[in-house]
């Protein structure tokens, strides 16, 4: 399992690491905080809701068919090249998944849609990325994500 070790601490490690990183402070604490709540508990919350949203639409594959039906084929082909990640809006994020998805997600959270969207817009890319490090969805894509989502709720 030193493979899922390795994108769990590097998920949490890349999450909003583009100058939100604050006082040498772990990114996914400053993204917790940022959402008005702290601790390890609430990271693995978030992480594993994110992980659940990715399985239940058909793991990797099915969001990035989501993505791209959605027009945001760019976007999602870039998460899962080797180059850098494309951005994604909240906006965009309700789009993809609609209203009642990203409500299910704020319930999960404690959260209101438009805050869920924007969790999913900043970690769904690098979540993505992460899961995808050569470029392409791995044949044991399934196994990854069911394999992390039992790490996190221990």
């Amino acid at each position: 399992m030193g493979l899922l070790d390795g994108i769990l601490s590097s998920v949490a490690g890349s999450v909003l690491n583009s100058g939100q990183q604050q006082d040498g402070g772990n990114p996914l604490d400053v993204l917790v905080n940022s959402l008005g709540a702290g601790g390890q508990a609430r990271g693995n919350d978030l992480l594993g809701a994110v992980m659940s949203i990715v399985q239940q639409n058909g793991g990797l594959p099915g969001i990035v068919n989501m993505l791209r039906n959605n027009g945001l084929g760019q976007q999602a082909d870039s998460w899962v090249g080797t180059g850098p990640n494309a951005g994604v809006s909240a906006e965009q994020m309700t789009d993809v998944f609609g209203g009642s998805g990203l409500g299910n997600l704020a319930s999960q959270l404690g959260t209101s849609p438009g805050q869920a969207g924007s969790i999913l817009s900043q970690i769904l890319p690098e979540l993505v990325n992460q899961l995808t490090p050569n470029g392409q969805i791995p044949e044991n894509h399934n196994d990854l994500v069911s394999q992390a989502l039992s790490m996190l709720q221990r």
